[in-house]
């Protein structure tokens, strides 16, 4: 597309990496803005995105600096939004499939990754509650992956699958490291349960398939994970 695009981001966060994975599935040319989201710039808000969450893009207008956005521009964040935005852009793409029936399964996939996956794993590392909920909502996931197939609907990458990647390698990361304010050694327990045991053979090879493709390793930054997250929820254990 000749449309500038600018997009504002955060190695850390995983509704950012959505966006990222969805822009380098399409090979889309684009400027990355970093931004820090302990000291966010004083222009970020009143400028990109009043909410001041990444990610955000700034789209059309002059070629600016990231840090001076142009008026002209157009301002859009959510980061589902801008799945969706990413796919309409590059309509030639599998992003979002032509098929009306498989743009419900994508988007039926979305919703039950939103409301079973971030909120579950959250509760989990950071608060200390019981890990049930995560594990039953992967369960809820792995019901819906089609047998045989590579992907959320199929055996082509969606935006589906762009929703949830960044979730599962965060969770894959924290569980494995025992990174999270629960008893010492329970995250290594639910990573044996949810990675190592037949019960989730499906939702194992549907998350190698995921980790395979470039997009998602490219922007995943694990030992960056491992430090942030560690360094926040692991000393509090035992506060």
């Amino acid at each position: 597309m000749s449309e500038q695009l600018t997009l504002y981001t955060a190695r850390v966060c995983p509704y950012a990496q959505r966006a990222e994975i969805a822009l380098a599935e399409v090979g889309a040319k684009y400027t990355r803005f970093e931004i820090d989201l302990q000291n966010k710039p004083v222009w970020y808000a009143p400028q990109v995105n009043p909410a001041s969450k990444v990610p955000a893009v700034a789209y059309g207008g002059p070629e600016v600096p990231p840090d001076q956005p142009s008026r002209d521009s157009v301002k859009i964040a959510e980061s589902l939004v801008l799945l969706e935005f990413v796919a309409d852009l590059h309509p030639g793409s599998p992003l979002l499939p032509k098929d009306p029936v498989q743009r419900a399964q994508v988007r039926f996939f979305i919703d039950a990754v939103s409301n079973k996956v971030p909120a579950n794993w959250f509760a989990f590392m950071a608060r200390g509650e019981s890990p049930d909920a995560l594990i039953s909502g992967l369960e809820t996931i792995q019901s819906l992956l089609p047998e045989g197939k590579k992907f959320a609907v199929g055996d082509e990458f969606t935006i589906a699958d762009a929703a949830i990647a960044p979730f599962l390698t965060r969770i894959a990361t924290t569980l494995g490291n025992d990174i999270g304010v629960y008893e010492e050694g329970q995250g290594k327990k639910v990573y044996e349960t949810i990675w190592k045991s037949p019960k989730f053979a499906k939702l194992q090879k549907y998350y190698e398939n995921l980790t395979e493709r470039s997009s998602v390793r490219e922007t995943y930054n694990e030992q960056l994970i491992k430090d942030t997250l560690g360094a926040r929820f692991t000393p509090k254990r035992n506060a």
